[in-house]
Formats: structure tokens, sequence, C-alpha cells
């Protein structure tokens, strides 16, 4: 049995896969490729069915992260290949960042900060008025855990939530929204916390974007690929929205600097799980999904 490990791994998952084992890297030679039993997966280049195809023995493939969009899940359901993830040891932090996003974007914090280290504030006087969180009406757009975990900070600030999921969350004390226009129409700032891939592709349209209007926020935790971002860019530069807050890109780690240049938009590099404790967190469960697929072809959190 082999492991091959496809993409970029956290140091601390490097760390303890290459202490209990002997991984290969892409490109793999024919008798290689014979014996990958398991895929390790850091993000992109990703595991598709081209890939799969050239494994005959890959029965599993362990993800480092919560997002499986760039694994060809389908495909993999389709061969009989298990698909793990790494959930609930990343949604707290990943809501913090979502909270601090939110944040920034209607205080101005990050532009209040330029504003000051460039000498305008002695030069210009006061900083421009902002926006305040308490009492606001929030959309969430995908109510999963860490949708929900975004939600309960939000509740802190007296916010109004709203959500759309495909389907109405049985209990939920929130205000359904049939469909993404409904909701961005409703709210001030629509938060996207919906898991990426396929299905999700430019859920965030210029409709939604349109409906959200200019005193509106949007705050993208997710992936790029759920946000129509030339429209989203147009409607920056135009008034059409009031700001935005976004950890995520279309074809990151290159970001358009039509944004770049956008004083009312805050910029982080995907780092919305990004601390030392979660990041160990991650790396140890996607850890304990591997060793338990070697020892009985099963999987801790199987997708």
């Amino acid at each position: 049995m082999a492991i091959l490990v496809v993409g970029r791994l956290e140091p601390s998952l490097e760390a303890q896969l290459s202490a209990a084992h002997t991984p290969l890297r892409l490109p793999v030679a024919v008798e290689q490729a014979e014996a990958v039993t398991v895929i390790v997966c850091g993000g992109r280049p990703g595991v598709d069915a081209a890939l799969m195809d050239t494994l005959p023995h890959l029965g599993a493939v362990v993800n480092f992260g919560a997002g499986v969009d760039a694994i060809d899940v389908d495909a993999a359901r389709a061969r009989g290949i298990g698909v793990s993830n790494t959930p609930d040891v990343l949604s707290d932090t990943v809501a913090d960042t979502a909270l601090g996003l939110i944040l920034d974007t209607m205080r101005g914090f990050a532009a209040a900060d330029r504003y000051v280290r460039a000498g305008r504030w002695a030069a210009e006087g006061p900083f421009r008025y902002t926006r305040d969180l308490t009492g606001s009406r929030v959309g969430i757009l995908g109510l999963g855990r860490i949708g929900s975990a975004i939600a309960t900070r939000l509740l802190g600030f007296d916010c109004a939530i709203a959500y759309h999921n495909r389907r109405e969350v049985p209990g939920s004390s929130y205000r359904y929204a049939a469909s993404p226009v409904e909701l961005a129409a409703s709210v001030d700032v629509l938060v996207v916390a919906t898991a990426g891939g396929a299905d999700s592709a430019q859920l965030v349209s210029r409709e939604v974007l349109t409906a959200l209007g200019p005193q509106g926020y949007l705050v993208n935790i997710a992936r790029g690929s759920v946000v129509d971002q030339d429209a989203l860019i147009d409607l920056l530069t135009t008034g059409g929205l009031a700001g935005a807050g976004l950890d995520v890109y279309t074809g990151e780690p290159n970001v358009p600097a039509a944004l770049c240049d956008l004083d009312n938009v805050v910029l982080l590099p995907h780092m919305g799980s990004a601390t030392a404790r979660t990041r160990t967190a991650m790396a140890t469960l996607a850890m304990r999904n591997l060793e338990e697929f070697l020892a009985s072809g099963q999987l801790v959190t199987p997708v």
C-alpha cells in the first residue's frame, strides 16, 4: 500500500505523515500508481476523475479541509472511493473570521488604519462616518456548521438573522428566505457560507448582488467560485454595493487589481481557518482518517 500526496499540505500534517509513512508525490510511475490506495489532498490541483483512473487500487481520498470542491466527489462515489474531510474543528475559527470581516467592512477599521498611517487624519480631519453592525439585518447563505456558528455570534450584536439553504432547517429560529435573491433583498449584510463546487458556482449572481443594493455589504468566507466576481467588482466600483469583505476569490491567490484599488473592500488571503490550534486539529483529524482507513477500510469523517 502506498500513500500519494496531492497539493500542498499544512506543515503539521506533513510532519505527522512523513513520520509515520513514506508518501509519494506527483508525478508517479506506473508501478507506483499500482500501489497507491490513499490520496492525502491539500487543495489544488485537486483530485479529478482522470487522476483516479490512473490509480487502480485507490480506495480513499483524505482531504485536509472542510471543503471538498477540489475533489470530484461524484466521480469518487461512482468508483467506490471514499472521501473524508475535516468538519467541525474549524467552524469556530472561520466564524470568528467572518465576524471580523463583517465588523471591518461595515466600520472601515482597516481603511481607517490606512488613513491614520498616511497622515490624513491631521491633514484632512476626521475619518468618514461608517455603519453599525448592532441591530443590522444579516443574511447567511448556507446555514451549515459554519453558518450556524456565524449566526450565534451575531446574536450578541442584536442582529436580525435570515438564511437560505436548499431546504429549510427544521427547528431553526431564524427567518428562512426561499431564494438567494429574496435573502439579499431583505438584509443589510449577506454572508456567504455555503460549500463550494459545481452546484454552487456563481450562486451569488449579479441578480443577487443587485438585490443586495447600494446600501448592502457582501462578506464571503466560503469559496470565490460562489460569487460572480466580475459583477461584484462592477457593482462595487459603480456604487451598486456599499462594500465587501473577502477571504476567498476566483483564481486565488491572484486578486484582481480592481479589488485592491477599492477602499470599501477588505481583503484577506484565504486565512479563515489559519490559526495554529485549528490547523493542528485539522491535521490530527486528517491523520485519524488516514490511519483508520489503512487499519479498517473505514473513514472517521466521510463526506
